[in-house]
Parts: structure tokens; C-alpha cells; sequence
């Protein structure tokens, strides 16, 4: 039995032995073989040369020097043939590139102890183009910088493969999860060791999910579960009862229950007798799979329970399997654990305020349920979107710690109470040192810098680096999803560099439109707005865009005419800091407008000049978003044969008031507001010119009357904006004005009334000092009032974000009404209303919008009675 062992043991040696140099022939092997060629045997044992020489041969795309390199041998080095491990590494390293299909080291000659090699290659063919097949126009130009192709690409196995891969995916997370890709390779009769891939794409149907079931939930339900999983939806699902019809796939209709018999979504054991008599019919929504998004749902899950105090909770397992119609279903086992309650929590480190303090800061008490993402929160680990400011890191960054620390640890836990230790390094206080601002190719580096609450020397605030972040986006020159702020710290000396980066837009405006209506018929209306004018570089052509910019001042002028019934012509010029050293502006407006109903305009007309001048100021308390505006304005009103109110048809009028406007503006974004308010409070006042007069007003004739008018006017404006989730934000507002006189003997005056209805565009009232309030779903039903409330409710969502174009869609509900006067008032009622619309701000034309709402106190009784288009352009009415 040994012998015969031994004779097995010996023919295995030189077995592998023959395979070993059989193996080695592409290798060192090679080196035998071409010895002989080169006109010498190899040595029986080895013998050490010298390497006198490298060439390389079969080479016409890699360059020859760059490949010797590679090999890391070279000209002097000593080599052992006919088997030298250097060379052998050197043809593996070759094979490691990839680049070839076949790999060799031959010996060209050799002179006396010198030997001169040659590398024998042959290249891998290159990728010439590529093409897709069975897939639209649209999804192959996607995919083509995507697979990682690119021409002159050598083409390998592991190429292709890798082009599939990313294929697949793409189509995955478009939810085809069955796509079949084959590749297909042929020669480039055009090129030199070119080829042309073509990817056969099979698509196949979208993969939705069926059902997802989770098993193991006792604490949450398995609705809010599949709630938290944001990327994985079930199909939507309606209720049908077994004998209802349906449609199927192939257009016959059956019974709902027949339909679950024939398609298997009863399990064989169940029978329709033995479940509830409605069933859920579930059709194809946004149900699509995304094994990505799977991944990292099943994380969103765990973190909904870890909310709930079960930071144990697992996936104990998961299964993703299809069925019968051709979807999948998910089905999700989880384990929860016990549920934890935070205990104790110490502070360790602090010096800049006591434990108590920040004990209370936190807002976390010993016995609540444990949520790790509440804690962070609290802590303020990161910034928050919305710049509360409520949390631990807030109170040290905004008194400068900008180096402060904050760990959370676990210090012991305790039955189902977990200990805290907050370990923290409040570092010392730090201090700005420069501020950089980049990207203003056209505003003048002074209009940002004059806008920011960060300046060198100033202690480090967090608080007014997001301060800065909202005047740099109410300036409106910069897109305002780009403006970025980064803080380079320097730990050496305790100072910190502060860098702007903005993205400049187009902020002028140019405003095209034509209307019916108003009284005026129809009209035509051209306007232009310059938001970012410059006075000073009127004298420098370099930096006209059309017109001089680069100071942040506003100039606008616009005209509206109908030709000889109605024109108007009104300008404005603002600079927002007077003098360059504080944020005072200075706005100095002129009007002109004449407007006629009859059919000879010379014969009848209502003529208005006036213009005005106002101030405004920012106010530091109760904190910086409080603005302060007062002016002067005057109008001169013109009436001949126009009937404005009763027995006042003739004469002139004159408007001598005082405008005080308290505003507190804390909007984060002006285009698309996520949060914040406008709070805005206004009186307008005339001097009481009747008391000076010594005059009894009560039978003066009305020209007398309003000579010089008079009143006393109160607006009351209250705008809150509330992210709800997302970039879904709720929008409440409410508003109130209410007009008063003087004298009783004069009453109210026949202007400054206000206007309630329609769409807010009604020209033929703007110039006769009525303020226009528009309502969605009705026509003007109020136009001579004297106190009206108003309240509005938008939930909004934005479709695009762009600079070059915001576009959100809302829903609305509306209720407002008017009244003559102030006996009349009765707050409770009011005109309802409700519909969706359309926004679109385009910087050069500014804001175009359309509702359409339903009046539900307009006494119609179908939809076509109570429905209303409004149309807006410019502005958004109030």
C-alpha cells in the first residue's frame, strides 16, 4: 500500500510541476523559449546577468517609457535566469493594469554578461462609442454620463460589467427593479483597435410595492411605522365590497371577489365568508421600490422608535419577495426592546453658566421618555434651519464661544433610566478678525458689507451671522438658496475669519400688461423697476446694465394708458442708507394721473398730482427687525363734471397728510417665506384744517367741504409664515383698517375709503387714494368703505426654487368683509371663500399669478356661480 503511495505521490509532483511551467510559459517561462530565438540555450541552473537594455514592442496607445516604469525593472539591474522573480512580478504588475490581452517578456540578445529584454504586448481594444437600444431619447442621454464611458476607454470585462451595474441602477431608482441589460461588442471598421458597445435595455414593468407588513409593533402602530418610512410607499388602496365590478387587465369587468380569488390575494386557507365584507383595492401610486431608499427607511424606522424612548429597537429581519401580480411585498420584523426614561443629568466643564441654568435651558426633565434626537436637538449639535436659537450651543455661540464642545454621555443606566453626563469645553471667546465677500460681480462690495451685523473686532454671535444671512436675501439681488456663510476659525490666536459667498441675479423688473375693467375699458400698462440703481455711476458707462447699477438704490417708473380716457403716470427713487453710514432710507415719489368716463375726455375728467417724501429707520429694541417710516404727502385733485360722491362734481381738492408706519419684518426669505412674520402698523392722518377755520360745516356746499380734505386712517397688517414640513409652509393673515373725521359736519372723506373684492387690479381706483383689497371669488361688492377685516389661510409648496424662476402651488381660504360705517360694523360676518393657485416670480417681470376661487356667500347654488378666475402681475394684491 506505501509503494503504491508512494508512485501516486510522485506522478501528482510532476503533474503540477508540468502545470506550474506550463503556467509560466506566458511568464517566465517565455524567457527559455526566446533565449533559443536569440541565438543562446538557456542555463540548467540559474545564472545572474546584468539587464543591458528594455525595449517594448506592440504598443500604439500607452507610452513606452511610462510602461518600463511600471515593470520596475531597469537598465543595471541584476536578474537570475531562465526564473527571475522581478521579471515574473513585473509581467503580474502588466497583467494588474488591465490594459492588455496578452502579456510577455522576451530576451532580444545578450553580450557577455549583459542581457537586453523586450516587452511584448498586445492592447486591449479602446471604446470608439457606445449606443443604448429599447430605451426614449431622453433616458439614453441621461445614461450616457452616468455609466462612466467616456471614448478611447479601454474596453474590459470589468468595464462592461460596470457600465451594466450603473444601467440597472439607474432604472432601479426609477423603480424598474427587473431590468435586464445585455452588452454587445463589435469592431470599428473606422478606427485601429477600436470597438462600439451596444446596450440591449429590458426595462421591464415598475416594480411597486404590494404590501408592506410589520410584524413585532406593540408600542407604535403599524400606520405611523410605514408613516416614517418617507421612500417606501405602499400602493394606495380604496374600499370596495366583494360584489362590486371592477376592471382588470384585460378589460373584461367580474366582481371585486372573484377578482381576489382569480389573482391570489387570498391566501388559500381564507374564503371572503371568513373576513370583513369591504375590502382595499390597491392601485399603482408612488409605491415604486427603491432597495437605497429601502436602506435607509428601515434606519428612519429605528429612528421613529428610538423617539419613543426604544433605543433598542432592531430589524430583527426583512424580506423583500414578489407576488403574483408582479409587485413585490415587504415584509419588516422588528424587535423593540424596553422602553428608557432619561434620569439624572450632570454637567461637567461649565463655567459661564451654572448647572441649574443650563439644566433649564435644556428643557429635559429626569422621568421623561428617552429621545436621543430631542437631546441632540437641545444641545444644538447642529445649526438650525430656522435659527430658533434655542438650544445649549446657541447661549455659548451667540456670546462668542465659537469654540465651544458639547458630548453627551451615557454615564449609567439603571433598570430603564438612563444618567447623563454633558462633557463640555467652553474654549475661550472668539473674535472676528476679517470679512471676506465673494461673487458681487455687479453690487459694490459697501451695499452687502452696510447689510451685515458681523464686523471685525465685534465678538463672535451666531445669532448675527443668521441676522445677516436674511438682510443679504431681503436685498434681493442675490439668489437667496445660494447666499453661504462660512466661519474659518483660528484656534491659535482665538479669532475667526468670517467669508460671504453670494450668487449674483437678475433683480430688475419689467412689467407688461393690459386689462379691462375699473371703469377705465381697456388699458394698457409698461413699467420697469431698477432694484439695484446707482446714482453716482450715471457718469460711468462701464457700469450700466442697461441702466448705471451696483448701490443697491431702487428706481422705478411706470405708465398706464387707455389713450384719451386714461392715463397715468407715477415715479419713485429710494436710498435705503442716506448718507452711507446708517441703514436711514430716503423715498421720494411724484404721481400723475387723469382719468374720464365720458365720451368727450375734455368735457368730464378726475386729474390727480401729488407726490411725497418719506423717511425710515431701523430700530434696535425691542430688537433689530423693527422698522420705523414716516413722511409727507400731498395730492391736488381735479374735478370737472365728475361725479365722485353726491353734490361734489366740480372744484378742486387737496390732500395735505402724515403717514407713520411701525413695522416688525422677521420673513427669513423674501420670494417663497418659510417662517417669520410682517407685522405692520399704519396711521395716516390730516392736520383737522376745519377746526382752524371757525367755519359750521354742516351746510358749507362740498367743494367747501373738501377744499381740504381731512381724516384720520388706521391699518392694522399681521403676516405669519409656518413651516409644517419640508418646503410645505402654512401662511396666516389678518387685517384690518378702519377710516375716521374729524368734523361730523364734514363726515368721511370721499377718498383714502377703501375697496374690497376682485382681483386687487382695478386701475381706475388708484389714483383716488382707495386702498384695494382683493378676494378671491368675488367681484367688488365693497368700493366706497370705511372699515373692513380680512383674514387669509395658505398652505404652500414650492415646484421650483430656481432664481430664474420660484413657481409654487397653494390652497387658500379667504373671509372678509366692509361696511360703510362704524354703526354697521359686525365683525362675525363675513365672505367666505376657497380655491388653489399658482405662483410664478420670473425676475424680470416679477410676480404672475392665478387662483381660482369658490364665493360661498355670493348666493349661487352650482359651482359655475360661485366660481371666479383672479389674475395678478407685479404684485400680490392685498
Amino acid at each position: 500500500m506505501y509503494k503504491g503511495l508512494r508512485y501516486s505521490l510522485l506522478i501528482s509532483f510532476i503533474f503540477s510541476f508540468s502545470i506550474a511551467n506550463a503556467q509560466l510559459g506566458g511568464q517566465s517561462g517565455g524567457i527559455n523559449k526566446l533565449m533559443q530565438q536569440a541565438g543562446g540555450e538557456a542555463p540548467a541552473r540559474p545564472v545572474e546577468y546584468e539587464i543591458g537594455g528594455i525595449k517594448v514592442s506592440g504598443v500604439k496607445f500607452t507610452d513606452a517609457d511610462l510602461l518600463i516604469s511600471v515593470t520596475n525593472l531597469s537598465v543595471g539591474q541584476k536578474v537570475r535566469l531562465p526564473h527571475d522573480v522581478n521579471i515574473a512580478n513585473a509581467i503580474k504588475t502588466l497583467w494588474k493594469q488591465e490594459l492588455f490581452s496578452n502579456v510577455d517578456i522576451a530576451i532580444e540578445k545578450y553580450i557577455e554578461d549583459k542581457v537586453f529584454l523586450i516587452i511584448v504586448v498586445e492592447e486591449r481594444p479602446r471604446l470608439s462609442k457606445f449606443n443604448f437600444r429599447n430605451i426614449k431619447p431622453a433616458e439614453a442621454k441621461e445614461l450616457r454620463s452616468k455609466v462612466g464611458l467616456v471614448n478611447n476607454k479601454v474596453v474590459t470585462e470589468s468595464t462592461k460589467k460596470e457600465a451594466v451595474v450603473r444601467i440597472k441602477k439607474f432604472y432601479s431608482d426609477k423603480g424598474y427593479g427587473r431590468t435586464e441589460v445585455k452588452v454587445r461588442e463589435r469592431n470599428d471598421t473606422g478606427g485601429i483597435n477600436k470597438v462600439i458597445l451596444t446596450f440591449d435595455v429590458d426595462k421591464g414593468t415598475k416594480t411597486h410595492i404590494n404590501q408592506i407588513n410589520i410584524v413585532g409593533a406593540e408600542n407604535a402602530s403599524e400606520m405611523r411605522l410605514k408613516k416614517a418610512m418617507k421612500g417606501t410607499k405602499e400602493m394606495t388602496r380604496f374600499t370596495l365590497h366583494p360584489d362590486e365590478d371592477v376592471s382588470v387587465y384585460d378589460g373584461q369587468k367580474r366582481t371585486f371577489g372573484s377578482y381576489i380569488k382569480e389573482f391570489g390575494f387570498l391566501s388559500p386557507s381564507k374564503t371572503l365568508a371568513a373576513l370583513d365584507p369591504y375590502f382595499r383595492f390597491k392601485l399603482f401610486a408612488s409605491s415604486k421600490f427603491n432597495e437605497a431608499k429601502y436602506e435607509e427607511d428601515k434606519q428612519s424606522l429605528l429612528n421613529y422608535y428610538n423617539t419613543l424612548g426604544f433605543r433598542d429597537a432592531n430589524i430583527v429581519a426583512d424580506t423583500v419577495y414578489s407576488v403574483r401580480n408582479g409587485n413585490i411585498n415587504v415584509d419588516i420584523k422588528v424587535r423593540e426592546g424596553r422602553r428608557y426614561y432619561f434620569g439624572d443629568i450632570t454637567w461637567k466643564g461649565n463655567t459661564r453658566y451654572t448647572s441649574e441654568f443650563l439644566t433649564r435651558a435644556l428643557g429635559i426633565k429626569k422621568g421623561d421618555v428617552y429621545n436621543l434626537a430631542l437631546l441632540e436637538a437641545r444641545i444644538g449639535r447642529q445649526l438650525s434651519p430656522d435659527g430658533a436659537g434655542e438650544d445649549i450651543s446657541s447661549l455659548y455661540m451667540d456670546d462668542g464661544y465659537l469654540f465651544f464642545n458639547i458630548d453627551p454621555v451615557e454615564s449609567s443606566i439603571v433598570g430603564d433610566t438612563i444618567n447623563f453626563e454633558m462633557r463640555m469645553t467652553e474654549g475661550s471667546q472668539a473674535t472676528i478678525r476679517d470679512i471676506n465677500i465673494s461673487g458681487n460681480d455687479r453690487t459694490n462690495e459697501h451695499v452687502i458689507r452696510r447689510a451685515l451685523y458681523t464686523f471685525p473686532g465685534d465678538k463672535f454671535s451666531r445669532s448675527d451671522l443668521i441676522m445677516s444671512q436674511r438682510e443679504i436675501a431681503n436685498l434681493q439681488f442675490f439668489d437667496q438658496e445660494k447666499i453661504g456663510i462660512q466661519p474659518k476659525p483660528h484656534v491659535e490666536d482665538g479669532t475667526v475669519d468670517i467669508d460671504y459667498t453670494v450668487v449674483e441675479k437678475s433683480s430688475d423688473q419689467l412689467q407688461l400688461s393690459a386689462g379691462f375693467g375699473g371703469g377705465v375699458r381697456f388699458y394698457g400698462n409698461v413699467g420697469v423697476t431698477f432694484n439695484n440703481f446707482s446714482i453716482r455711476n450715471i457718469l460711468r458707462p462701464k457700469m450700466w446694465d442697461p441702466l448705471p447699477v451696483g448701490d443697491g438704490q431702487k428706481f422705478s417708473i411706470n405708465y398706464a394708458s387707455n389713450g384719451l380716457y386714461y392715463n397715468s403716470l407715477t415715479t419713485s427713487f429710494t436710498e435705503p442708507w442716506l448718507g452711507g453710514k446708517k441703514p436711514n432710507s430716503l423715498t421720494v415719489n411724484l404721481t400723475y394721473s387723469r382719468f374720464s368716463q365720458s365720451t368727450d375726455p375734455s368735457s368730464s375728467y378726475l386729474r390727480v398730482v401729488g407726490g411725497g417724501v418719506s423717511m425710515g429707520k431701523r430700530l434696535k429694541w425691542p430688537d433689530n427687525y423693527f422698522i420705523f417710516n414716516y413722511g409727507i404727502f400731498y395730492n391736488n385733485y381735479r374735478l370737472k363734471n365728475y361725479a365722485l360722491i353726491e353734490n361734489f362734481d366740480n372744484g378742486y381738492s387737496n390732500d395735505l397728510h402724515f403717514k407713520i408706519v411701525l413695522s416688525r419684518n422677521s420673513i427669513d426669505r423674501p420670494l417663497y417665506p418659510r417662517s417669520g412674520s410682517n407685522v405692520t402698523f399704519t396711521f395716516q392722518f390730516t392736520p383737522p384744517f376745519s377746526a382752524f377755520s371757525g367755519l359750521d360745516y354742516t351746510n358749507q356746499p362740498s367743494h367747501e367741504k373738501y377744499k381740504w380734505i381731512e381724516y384720520h386712517k388706521y391699518k392694522f397688517v399681521a403676516d405669519f409664515y409656518q413651516r409644517v414640513y419640508g418646503n410645505l409652509v402654512l401662511r396666516f393673515a389678518a387685517k384690518y383698517g378702519f377710516l375716521g373725521f374729524y368734523n361730523s359736519g364734514i363726515g368721511y372723506s370721499p377718498f383714502e375709503r377703501f375697496q374690497i373684492g376682485g382681483d386687487g387690479m382695478t386701475m381706475g381706483n388708484f389714483f383716488i387714494g382707495r386702498d384695494i383689497l382683493a378676494q378671491r371669488g368675488y367681484d367688488v361688492y365693497a368700493n366706497a368703505a370705511t372699515i373692513f377685516n380680512k383674514y387669509v389661510v395658505e398652505l404652500r409648496y414650492p415646484f421650483s426654487l430656481s432664481p430664474t424662476a420660484t413657481i409654487y402651488g397653494l390652497a387658500f381660504m379667504d373671509a372678509a368683509n366692509a361696511w360703510d360705517r362704524f354703526s354697521d360694523y359686525n365683525p362675525t360676518k363675513l365672505n367666505r371663500d376657497a380655491g388653489l393657485g399658482l405662483r410664478i416670480f420670473l425676475p424680470m417681470f416679477g410676480l404672475l399669478g392665478l387662483d381660482y376661487g369658490l364665493g360661498f356667500d355670493k348666493g349661487a347654488t352650482d359651482f359655475k356661480g360661485m366660481g371666479k378666475f383672479t389674475f395678478m402681475l407685479g404684485f400680490e394684491p392685498e
